[in-house]
């Protein structure tokens, strides 16, 4: 049986290029911040407002096309 110690050296804590591409995107062109999360089928974005969601919504091919994905792109908006 693997010890904690040998199970979480093993992990990777690094965040995925395409969270760092959004973040990157939302930070430069709307100067805020967002939660990235990233799953096998699907990229989840966390904006702090409605508006901020709802814009980003509109732009969603455009990140799609900055991230280099076909995901499906899910917002929430939450703090």
């Amino acid at each position: 049986m693997d010890s904690l110690n040998d199970i979480l050296g093993r992990k990777d804590f690094e965040e995925p290029p395409e969270a760092m591409a959004i973040k990157t995107y939302v930070l430069e062109r709307f100067h805020s911040s967002v939660a990235v999360t990233v799953k096998p089928d699907a990229i989840v974005i966390t904006a702090r407002s409605a508006a901020l969601a709802g814009t980003l919504r509109l732009h969603s091919q455009e990140l799609l096309t900055t991230v280099g994905t076909d995901k499906r792109l899910i917002f929430r908006i939450g703090g």
